[in-house]
Formats: C-alpha cells, sequence, structure tokens
C-alpha cells in the first residue's frame, strides 16, 4: 500500500485554466472582489497550500444580487434554444480544458485523477442534456370545459438560482444545476465548499469567458465564497427563489427550516447510508467489485458510497472471504499517480471521524475483519490518509445507523428470504441509493417493486455508486427528496403558470353562475 509521486505540476495547471494561486472568491463574471478575509485552500494530497481565496463580504454579496437580478431581466427573455447555444459553448470548453481542470479536482480535493477526469466528464455530459432540453421545455394543453376557450400550461424562469455544493463533487453538482437553470432561463449564484474553493473560481473564470465573448452581461454565472455563514446569507434572502443544497442531513435541515420560513424553495441533496443486499443468486466477481468500488472510492467520501453489505448467511463467509483479500490489492497513495486505488480524506477532521467510528463500532460489539489505521511515513505527511476498514456489525447500532464520510464497509449478515434484507436496507432514515445482488428474476423484481427498496435511486446487478445523466438523481427521507440532472428535473428551475384563452364574444362563468351586466 505504498504511495508515488505522481509527476503533477500546479503552476501548468492554474496556467492552463487562467487562474492564479491568488484568486479573489467572489465574481459576478469577469469582475472579482476582494475585500473579505483571506482563507486557504489545503490540499489533502499533500498538505500544502494552493490556494489563498477572499471571504464575500456582505456588501459584495449585495452587489453581486444586485447584479444577478439586473442580468436576470435580460437573460430571461433570449429563447431558450439561444441559451442552449451559450451552454453549449460553454461545454466545449470544458472539454478542452477537461485534463487540466480534472487535474485541479483531484488535488484539492483528494479524489483520483481518474475521478476526477470523470467529474469534469459529468459536467459535460449534462452540458449535452441541457442543450437538447433547450428545445423541450414543454408544457401541456388540456380541454377547457367552457365552449371556444384553451387551456394550456407553460413554464417560466424562476429568477435567481442559489448552489450550495459540497467537497466531494466540487463542479459536476454545480453544473448539474447551472447548466439546467440556463437554459431554463434562470442565473445563478454559487457558493463551492469551503474545502475546495479553487476548482469553483475555476469554472467561474470558463463561464465568465463565454458570457463575455457573447456580449452578455455581467451577472448570469456568479460566485460567492467562505464558510456557513455566507451561506446563510444567501439561505435566508427572499431574492433567491430556489437554493440547491448539497451536504449533511444535519446542514439541510436548517436550510430547510431557514428557507421554509419565508416559503422559498429547496432542492436537498444529503447524506445516504447505502446498502448492497447479496442473495444466495449473487454473482461472486460482480458483488466484490461492486462492493469494493462503492466502499472505497473517492475514500467513501460519496454520498452514494457503500456503507453496508448486506449479504444472506449461504454466501455470507464466501463473500467476507473474497472481500478480505481484495482489500490486500489496494493502493492507497497520491490520488494523481493513476497506479493507486484510493487516495486522501478531505481534512484531519475527517480522519478524527473516521477514527471515532471505528471507535463507536468496537464499543457496540462490531468485529473488525479489515483494520483500519492512519498512514503515516513518505508520501503521506497529510495526514489524511487511511486504511479502509471492513467491520462485521448490526444494522441497529447507533453507529451504523449514521452516514461516517470514509471508507468504513459495515458487514451484515441476513437469514430467510429477500424481504428480511429489505428491511434491514430500508431500516435507516437515509434513503439515497440501493443495490441488489441476484440472479434471481423474482428478487430483483420484488426489491424494485412498491415492497422493495425505499431509496431514489434501486440498482440490480451494479453497485450503489454513481449515476447516469439520463436518470434523476436523489433520495429519499432524510436524503432530502430532491432530484437534480436528467428526466424532468429541469421543473424545479422553473415556475409553472396555465393559462385559459377565451376566444368567443362570451363570458361563461364556472359552474353556471349567471352574473349579468
Amino acid at each position: 500500500m505504498a504511495s508515488t509521486t505522481a509527476n503533477f505540476n500546479l503552476n501548468e495547471v492554474l496556467k492552463a485554466l487562467s487562474i492564479s494561486e491568488k484568486n479573489a472568491g467572489t465574481s459576478t463574471g469577469s469582475k472579482t472582489y476582494d475585500k473579505g478575509e483571506v482563507f486557504e485552500s489545503i490540499s489533502p494530497v499533500d498538505g500544502k497550500t494552493i490556494a489563498q481565496v477572499t471571504t464575500t463580504t456582505s456588501e459584495e454579496y449585495n452587489t453581486v444580487l444586485q447584479t444577478a437580478t439586473k442580468a436576470f431581466k435580460t437573460w430571461r427573455k433570449m429563447p431558450a434554444p439561444q441559451r442552449g447555444e451559450i451552454v453549449r459553448q460553454f461545454n466545449e470548453e470544458l472539454r478542452r480544458l477537461k485534463e487540466p481542470l480534472g487535474k485541479l479536482v483531484s488535488y484539492e480535493m483528494g479524489k483520483s485523477y481518474q475521478e476526477g477526469l470523470g467529474e469534469v466528464q459529468e459536467m459535460i455530459d449534462i452540458c449535452d442534456f441541457a442543450v437538447g432540453l433547450s428545445r423541450q421545455l414543454h408544457g401541456l394543453t388540456m380541454h377547457s370545459e367552457r365552449p371556444g376557450h384553451r387551456m394550456y400550461e407553460q413554464y417560466h424562469p424562476l429568477g435567481i438560482v442559489g448552489i450550495i455544493s459540497a467537497f466531494n463533487f466540487p463542479v459536476a453538482v454545480w453544473a448539474w444545476n447551472t447548466a439546467l437553470a440556463w437554459v431554463c432561463g434562470d442565473v445563478t449564484v454559487w457558493k463551492p465548499s469551503e474545502k475546495t474553493p479553487l476548482t469553483g473560481v475555476a469554472c467561474q473564470h470558463i463561464a465568465a469567458r463565454i458570457f463575455k465573448k457573447n456580449d452578455l452581461p455581467e451577472g448570469i454565472s456568479n460566485l460567492i465564497s467562505g464558510d456557513y455563514h455566507v451561506g446563510e446569507m444567501m439561505t435566508g434572502d427572499s431574492q433567491i427563489a430556489l437554493i440547491s443544497a448539497t451536504g449533511s442531513i444535519n446542514m439541510g435541515k436548517k436550510v430547510a427550516a431557514v428557507v421554509g420560513e419565508r416559503l422559498g424553495k429547496t432542492l436537498l441533496e444529503l447524506g445516504g447510508n447505502n446498502a448492497i443486499i447479496v442473495t444466495p443468486d449473487a454473482d461472486l466477481k460482480m458483488t466484490v467489485i461492486g462492493a469494493v468500488f462503492g466502499a472505497v472510492g473517492t475514500a467513501g467520501q460519496r454520498c452514494t458510497s457503500t456503507r453496508r453489505l448486506i449479504v444472506h448467511e449461504s454466501r455470507y463467509d464466501q463473500v467476507k472471504n473474497a472481500l478480505v483479500e481484495a482489500y490486500k490489492q489496494l493502493r492507497i497513495g497520491d490520488p494523481l499517480d493513476e497506479t493507486n486505488h484510493v487516495g486522501p480524506l478531505i481534512d484531519k477532521e475527517a480522519v478524527k471521524n473516521y477514527q471515532v467510528a471505528l471507535e463507536e463500532v468496537v464499543k457496540e460489539g462490531g468485529n473488525i475483519i479489515v483494520e483500519g489505521s492512519v498512514l503515516k511515513g513518505e508520501g503521506y505527511e497529510s495526514g489524511c490518509y487511511v486504511k479502509p476498514a471492513i467491520v462485521e456489525a448490526s444494522n441497529d447500532y447507533e453507529i451504523v445507523q449514521h452516514e461516517t464520510f470514509a471508507p468504513i464497509l459495515y458487514l451484515l449478515k441476513y437469514s430467510g428470504n429477500v424481504e428480511n434484507a429489505l428491511d434491514l436496507q430500508n431500516g435507516v432514515k437515509q434513503g439515497l441509493s440501493s443495490a441488489i445482488m441476484t440472479n434471481n428474476l423474482r428478487e430483483a423484481e420484488h426489491f424494485l417493486s412498491v415492497e422493495g427498496s425505499d431509496c431514489g435511486i434501486a440498482n440490480v446487478n451494479i453497485g450503489t455508486s454513481g449515476a447516469e445523466i439520463g436518470g434523476a438523481f436523489g433520495g429519499e427521507k432524510e436524503t432530502g427528496g430532491g432530484r437534480e440532472s436528467g428526466s424532468d428535473a429541469w421543473k424545479i428551475y422553473m415556475r409553472r403558470q396555465t393559462n385559459t384563452i377565451n376566444y368567443t364574444t362570451e363570458l361563461p362563468l364556472a359552474q353556471g353562475i349567471k352574473f349579468d351586466l
């Protein structure tokens, strides 16, 4: 599990992205502001400070909102297909800059370079989706009960969409929201995670160049930066029609309460406690691949990471032994070295949460079968590298009921039929992603039925981790209920209006009421 240093030059990456290590964190497009306090972005790869970014002040925030409000009045009048053309140009820039942006994502966040490239590819894919969508923002036409009348529904842009994103997907989640919001005619204000601000600055610079090239006003794409105090300015602001927030359940509950108080709209993507059910008819090779990637990919810091593996007693020892052997092959180290499988956790606070979780599960009676630890020595100087762990546990353990954002896999045993496994899977407060490994058609269909998985995502013979752009992404229960990305997720970024047109010379009233003058 050694680490090797990858050939990576931060200055070259920043030059390719046309940014520097000292960047204002507030922007209304090409205009930037830097009056706030400076905070640092520290890479978990090597513990080095890679950027200094300024916190958005209240005065700067007000400037951003005023500029965004003004820009919306112009942007909303542009026909949707023309807005789609702007997104297409943005997409072309992402394709051109995929490699340097992917490297920056990897270095600032700590995910593998392959995953960094994959995240930028998600941005490209959602832009493709949005461009096509720009010609399909359709409503319904229905028959009126009144003669000589026509009824239809149409959708209008909301206005300003506020986006609060998390560190684990520092650019993709912003793009999921932004690409759809833009083609819908909205303008955006984005607060990236304070743990990954430089990737946010890079994306804002890319977008600003496209809007400037097309002689569009400042304020269609806006960036603000800082910790939760800056986020609070957004959530309490009635000028922002929709708050799309990705993060912890705790954060989501606070956002929902504040935005709900002003009767605003929210789109919440919160925690997951995702499980794979392994039935007697499961394919062992597929099970191990899906479980290992789901548990250790992005060092267990995906909202869709596999936290629980629920295995039928008849296959339990076989699956357990195969997992132990697979974990011996994991290489942990510099994520920019493509021979490594697992990079660092985001920071030392995350490392502490990992350690506490392992201590708690042992106190509750858990049996560690693949020991976890914090790695030290050459290549691990940042103090953020940990060994993925596997623990035999019970679903009712307090720590198992909660999401730990780290590579800890809880191994659970079930007996009897698949209904018993579903009781365990559904027996948590979160409801994001789920999967079943089986070659039994009846089990697969039951898992997908109304009596099956209660999650927003339910997969058969693939793991819990990851999703495709074409399907709406999100979960139920304390995951928040929001849906981003594909399908009809665009509707959350628009307001629906019912229109009735009377093309006669009479005015019949509803329910036959007479009111003659």
